[in-house]
């Protein structure tokens, strides 16, 4: 079985800034919401953010912790990913 099989009827949510065109990646949240603390932080037991290529959404999708995707995401933000020429 694929993965994108066992991630079938997932929310899945676009950028506000993609261009329509298929070119991005897609997330969605998968798990239990818990109230026992963890290292991912308060409430977040359990929870995995799924991560996929806009262009192939029957394809394979990424799994992270809430807390590895917000480093991830504050990252880019900070330009950290930029190319240097």
């Amino acid at each position: 079985m694929r993965s994108s099989d066992r991630l079938q009827g997932l929310s899945w949510r676009r950028s506000s800034r993609s261009t329509g065109m298929n070119n991005c990646v897609e997330t969605a949240l998968i798990g239990p919401a818990t109230v026992v603390g963890t290292a991912d932080g308060p409430g977040r037991s359990g929870l995995r953010v799924a991560v996929r290529d806009s262009k192939d959404t029957a394809g394979p999708a990424l799994l992270f912790s809430p807390a590895a995707w917000e480093l991830f995401v504050r990252e880019v933000r900070a330009g950290r990913f930029e190319r240097r020429s």
